[in-house]
């Protein structure tokens, strides 16, 4: 059945849908700098394919002790599919895009476009798009755009390329995962997490060489861990979560707090300095996070109760009569 693109909690509780806003804006808005970091030492593809076998292991072990039972062919099949995009692909293209010289402030800004992908695919889908969402994922870009002006944000146009290409990738894989046949919420991060994960070691192993554990520095491997722990097992399996209990402007508007955040963390342990621009980019970030969240609920009370008075207010109240 078809879902709203609006705000419709599918019975779960409010607060366990906030606790997971919560960590998807917060500890994505980090990921950049860490990855950046794990960057220095460690190759692209190696270090994304690492991070998501382990964290499938260890996810798969978890849901086995769980009860939950191995996916099906068709469920493999499915999962290969969300985690060739999401993992595999998108995650990839973000490595490259910033060890191509994309600054983590600009590689967050340019996630800002996923939701507008997101929306597309959900109305091309047959989902219903409402015109709040519409305008708050408008307001979202104009406000990531205006974070665009923070900071140093040159970088070559194969990485530009790589960087918007990230979005859409995992966009598409987002849809997909909320369309196809998966098997239970621990189980499917863990299938689509392995497979993407070993796509990423297939193809890391032909083209790029293996450094020795000695060069990679502790810098890039605290990085790294906190990539593993935080960034995947917490904070991606928080955003598969809100995708399938929220719906998809909701799940999908970690991406315009990120931008906020990795700036934020940029200052505090990057030593970057903010102009003026941010502080017009955060009123539209938030409004535009208004706009998703509370735009049909507040629209809908427009309509219900406002909007009939003014009506009543202005009605002509008849001719005069003459005599």
């Amino acid at each position: 059945m078809p879902t709203n693109f609006n705000v419709q909690v599918r019975s779960r509780g409010s607060w366990a849908v906030a606790t997971a806003l919560l960590l998807v804006y917060v500890v994505w808005g980090t990921t950049y700098f860490a990855t950046s970091i794990a960057l220095q030492t460690m190759p692209p593809l190696l270090m994304n394919a690492v991070r998501f076998l382990c964290a499938g292991v260890v996810m798969l072990l978890i849901a086995l002790w769980q009860g939950h039972a191995l996916p099906t062919a068709l469920q493999w099949r499915n999962s290969a599919l969300v985690g060739g995009l999401m993992v595999f692909l998108a995650m990839n293209f973000i490595g490259f895009a910033q060890k191509l010289g994309i600054g983590s402030g600009l590689m967050a800004t340019v996630v800002t476009t996923m939701p507008m992908w997101l929306a597309l695919w959900t109305r091309w889908g047959g989902e219903r798009v409402p015109l709040t969402s519409w305008i708050g994922l408008g307001l979202g870009v104009v406000g990531a755009l205006l974070l665009a002006m923070e900071g140093d944000f040159s970088a070559t146009w194969v990485g530009a390329l790589l960087a918007f290409a990230a979005p859409l990738c995992w966009s598409l894989g987002s849809y997909a995962s909320r369309k196809l046949s998966l098997p239970a919420p621990a189980m499917a991060a863990a299938a689509q997490w392995f497979v993407g994960g070993a796509m990423g070691l297939v193809v890391a192993l032909c083209v790029e060489p293996v450094p020795a554990l000695s060069q990679i520095s502790a810098k890039s491997w605290a990085a790294w861990l906190y990539l593993l722990v935080f960034g995947t097992m917490v904070a991606l399996n928080a955003y598969l979560w809100l995708l399938q209990n929220t719906t998809a402007a909701l799940a999908g508007s970690y991406s315009f707090v990120n931008p906020a955040v990795a700036l934020l963390v940029g200052v505090a342990l990057g030593g970057e300095l903010l102009t003026g621009w941010v502080f017009a980019a955060l009123p539209l970030i938030a409004g535009a996070l208004g706009c998703i969240l509370y735009g049909p609920m507040v629209l809908g009370w427009w309509q219900r109760r406002v909007l009939p008075r003014l009506r009543a207010a202005w009605a002509p109240t008849g001719c005069q009569e003459q005599g």
